[in-house]
């Protein structure tokens, strides 16, 4: 695990001390080391976070005859056996961390080599002798990758801030993308929030040659519905895949942790592992109890008999570490979820350099609960459309009553009606909060995409697809990734793993969500080993005290102060965005999404605008 950064730049010499100052922005990714390739024009950089290999995994890692140099960034599960594949094709090896097997595997099959690959990754390949790149990122989009392209100019990195030292880095806003930004909480495509900055995607994989960088994907989500098998046998296929992947995630040659909320899936994954190890836990709450689920987590860590090192934050916790936090995530992101994140990353590194965690089962195995909503449309969705269209439409007109909500979303398609779970500003009403005249697209613009990929199957997989291509990758992803490397930890997420995958893909809506139960088959497998009662936990996605706390003086004075800021002025219309404040405050509405939107953009903005 670290981090890399690198640039082709004709214009920087070759004693340039600029790639080490790139990647010294980045030390909490690597801590242990760091190392780097330079020439003219070129340069690799490296931070490295001791997993594998300790004494000998350093990067930049050359081949056997010094013609490509390798930066990486993850952790290859199965790299061993690819490692005894290559060996036997006649290549040789330097050490036995997982990077080499990636650069002798590019050697030996190409980009096909990235088919092989089960693990979590982004790194780059350099020819020396032509200047060419190859790069790619993982078929989920675990580790990140960004770059940066203007001219005949490329930055690359696991960071965006590692770019903020080069000479030809330009630091403009990409002001066009905050109307998405409003919306979704963050940029639904490759583009950010800095002008030509962009994301490798999951799944993606890049060349870079004669100043041109193109783009191809070698990976995607195909569902493959297999109809064949009663839900116990595929609860057992789950148990039985889950308990080898969660085996392959604990590959270290220094200890691994496990993060423990109250849900079934940080359980089970501590559960699994905890067969393997002796094991530490680590758990967060908030100081207000009614929002803590420590209890839950701290019950089941001593059925489980495995350590549990619990922290709590308070408000003052919560909001003065803002800052930072935002500054870490690169891009502002609004989740609450990613301060008290923030905290346990931070504590657990204290103990260990490595944690499991259970990311991506709510994805892959549906257990939002807003995957239930298409059963509940299912008979009326039989209506014409016509017919649906009216009744929509007379409904939104009138007063609230008892089945307005059903009507007026039951005119829509699934594509239409599903754009993102709670997405905050309605794009008719964007226009009222920002100056400027930028554009302002319909978000289903962004999201209809992935739903015409899959147009032949039910509403339930289309949601889940949906959210496999934007909610994990540009939120769950980001957060779980920049937050446990803001404090030099590791987080591995066995669930999102390739075989769990091909379950995932392959088990019928019907074993995945019920009218009154999501995760059903991944429940069923949980069932079979851990309490009924942690099995069946309804997923409570870290519940917050924000709305509370944005009533408080203190809390309010924060985000009253920010919002008259000059920097309030420049992007957005005062008196309507205080007009929601005050509004939150008197108990007229429930604002805090929004507030906390516009207050996160603020925050980031001034850590990478103002402050830095």
């Amino acid at each position: 695990m670290c981090g890399f950064v690198g640039y082709i730049d004709a214009e920087i010499p070759v004693k340039d001390s600029c790639i080490k100052a790139m990647a010294d922005t980045i030390i909490h990714r690597g801590p242990d080391q760091d190392d780097y390739y330079i020439e003219d024009g070129a340069a690799l950089g490296f931070r490295r976070l001791s997993i594998i290999d300790l004494e000998n995994g350093s990067q930049p890692i050359e081949n056997e005859d010094g013609t490509k140099v390798l930066v990486f960034n993850g952790e290859i599960y199965n790299f061993q056996e690819i490692r005894e594949d290559l060996i036997n094709k006649g290549h040789t090896f330097r050490c036995h961390a997982d990077s080499e097997v990636i650069l002798h595997g590019y050697e030996e099959y190409g980009k096909d080599i990235l088919n092989k690959l089960r693990g979590m990754f982004a790194f780059v390949i350099l020819d020396k002798k032509t200047k060419k790149l190859f790069g790619a990122r993982d078929i989920f989009g675990i580790k990140p990758f960004y770059y940066y392209l203007r001219d005949d100019v490329l930055l690359f990195g696991s960071e965006i801030k590692s770019f903020l030292p080069h000479p030809s880095f330009v630091r403009e806003l990409n002001a066009e993308r905050l109307p998405e930004y409003l919306s979704f909480e963050y940029i639904p495509d490759r583009e950010t929030l800095f002008r030509n900055v962009y994301k490798l995607l999951g799944g993606e994989c890049f060349t870079y040659e004669n100043g041109k960088l193109t783009t191809e994907r070698y990976f995607d989500f195909k569902y493959e519905i297999d109809n064949s098998k009663t839900i116990d046998e595929w609860a057992d296929i789950i148990a039985d895949t889950f308990a080898k992947s969660t085996a392959a995630h604990k590959i270290s040659d220094v200890e691994v942790g496990c993060f423990l909320s109250s849900g079934v899936d940080s359980s089970y994954t501590v559960h699994e592992l905890n067969k393997l190890q002796k094991l530490k836990t680590f758990s967060v709450g908030y100081a207000e109890e009614k929002y803590s689920e420590l209890s839950y987590a701290q019950e089941f860590a001593k059925v489980e008999g495995v350590e549990n090192y619990a922290n709590k934050i308070t408000a003052d916790d919560f909001f003065f570490s803002f800052p930072t936090v935002q500054y870490h995530m690169d891009e502002p992101l609004p989740n609450p979820s990613a301060v008290p994140l923030y905290h346990l990353a931070k504590n657990a590194s204290k103990y260990v350099k490595v944690v499991l965690s259970g990311e991506g089962a709510d994805e892959l195995f549906g257990g939002y609960n807003y995957y239930k909503e298409p059963l509940d449309y299912e008979k009326y969705m039989k209506v014409p459309q016509p017919v649906r269209t009216v009744l929509g439409t007379v409904a939104s007109r009138l007063p609230s009553f008892h089945g307005k909500r059903f009507l007026v979303r039951g005119r829509y398609r699934i594509e239409e009606r599903f754009i993102r779970n709670n997405y905050v500003f309605d794009w008719k009403e964007r226009g009222r909060y920002l100056k400027g005249n930028l554009p302002s697209r319909n978000p289903a613009v962004f999201t209809k995409p992935h739903f015409d990929k899959v147009k032949d199957l039910d509403d339930v997989t289309k949601m889940q697809f949906a959210d496999l291509n934007t909610w994990l990758l540009y939120d769950i992803l980001q957060k779980a990734d920049k937050m446990s490397m803001a404090s030099s930890l590791e987080l591995r997420v066995p669930f999102l793993d390739r075989e769990m995958l091909k379950v995932a893909l392959s088990i019928p809506a019907k074993h995945r969500v019920h009218k009154d139960k999501t995760k059903v088959a991944l429940r069923l497998a949980a069932s079979k080993q851990l309490p009924q009662k942690t099995a069946d936990m309804k997923k409570l996605g870290f519940p917050t005290p924000l709305n509370d706390w944005l009533c408080q003086e203190k809390y309010y004075n924060l985000v009253h102060e920010a919002f008259t800021s000059d920097v309030a002025d420049e992007f957005f219309n005062k008196a309507a965005i205080l007009s929601l404040l005050e509004d939150h405050k008197n108990g007229k509405a429930k604002n805090m999404k929004k507030i906390w939107t516009i207050y996160t953009f603020i925050v980031w903005y001034r850590e990478f605008f103002i402050n830095r």
